[in-house]
């Protein structure tokens, strides 16, 4: 069972299906997945903003499955700060990572997947960096 951040980015692309619908499922179904209160704030604060613009059915079924996400996860308070991108909620992820000695954060963001294996590991953050796709492939 491997240890799971997932970037709120692709729990909000999960309300359109396809791959991270797919990643978030398996990543909740065979795997714990962590997450910090800053996350789960942010992940709220999203929906909220998104409410306007999605279909009903697409807020409740976003609301949902963070619900879900937020009743299986695994919550850590992150005391480690590592900066290494160009965003502070980026490095978040990453403190988390750090925190939770993770073997995956899935995310959708260019900056967090670009980050070198070699960068992550000087800064002792043993995990991959991987797209929904890529994690798909990984866990089968």
């Amino acid at each position: 069972m491997a240890k799971i951040v997932i970037d709120a980015n692709v729990v909000i692309s999960a309300a359109f299906g396809g791959k991270p619908l797919e990643a978030v499922n398996r990543a909740m179904e065979d795997h714990e997945v962590y997450l910090s209160p800053s996350i789960e704030r942010e992940l709220h604060e999203t929906v909220a903003g998104l409410s306007k613009r999605l279909s009903e059915i697409q807020t409740s079924f976003l609301r949902e499955k963070i619900e879900q996400l937020l009743g299986l996860a695994k919550r850590i308070s992150v005391s480690t700060h590592v900066v290494l991108s160009r965003d502070a909620k980026d490095d978040h992820y990453l403190s988390l990572c750090k925190e939770a000695s993770a073997d995956f954060l899935i995310t959708g963001d260019k900056d967090l997947l670009s980050i070198p294996k070699e960068t992550l590991e000087k800064n002792g953050i043993l995990c991959s960096a991987v797209s929904p796709h890529q994690f798909l492939e990984h866990s089968l």
